[in-house]
């Protein structure tokens, strides 16, 4: 399947452009077909951003379970743990959030 960016950054996929962006309405005609290697570039980077946001969504449910177990507080070495993997995921969490920026950055998002 073909693959079209419009001026906005938008990818289209499909054998024809799209009439319209439906980002930012620019006319089909401002779209550009992008080549094979460009668009091989998106699907992966599709596919390496899903994995991103995966590993953000798990550790946010880590937060949410360390917080739990902070709060319950059963014992100090136990609140040490979750405390210890509380930040763990925190950290888990920028960094992926930072990989994602740079392929915002770098264009391979789509």
């Amino acid at each position: 399947m073909k693959k079209w960016k419009c001026v906005c950054g938008y990818i289209h996929d499909g054998d024809e452009v799209c009439d319209v962006c439906p980002k930012c309405g620019a006319a089909g005609s401002v779209f550009a077909e992008l080549d094979e290697a460009a668009a091989g570039v998106i699907e992966r980077s599709r596919n390496t951003n899903a994995l991103h946001a995966q590993l953000i969504d798990l550790a946010r449910q880590i937060e949410r379970v360390c917080e739990a177990g902070i709060r319950d507080a059963l014992d100090p070495g136990c609140v040490d743990v979750f405390e210890q993997s509380l930040n763990a995921s925190f950290k888990q969490m920028k960094l992926s959030m930072t990989e994602m920026q740079g392929h915002m950055d770098k264009g391979k998002w789509g």
